[in-house]
């Protein structure tokens, strides 16, 4: 088990009373949550710096990022894994 600390939260009672309808183990749902914003953020920091490096992503390499993700329509194979 990773190191942890515990710290207090508060939140809305609505938000707690749906966390306890969802899971038993709140803390491990919230700190879930917090990694995932984590990751998400620091994905945003580098594709940024990319982007200043590297100017604007263009509308093929978009399209391509989001075939890679979420599937192609039109290919005719699956999507292969990044």
């Amino acid at each position: 088990m990773a190191d942890t600390t515990r710290i207090t939260v508060t939140l809305p009672n609505d938000q707690v009373a749906e966390l306890k309808k969802l899971t038993d183990n709140v803390s491990g749902y919230v700190a879930e949550a917090v990694a995932r914003q984590l990751r998400h953020q620091l994905l945003a920091t580098d594709l940024l710096r990319h982007q200043e490096e590297h100017g604007a992503f263009t509308d093929e390499e978009l399209a391509e990022a989001r075939a890679r993700i979420f599937g192609s329509a039109d290919s005719g194979g699956s999507a292969s894994a990044a």
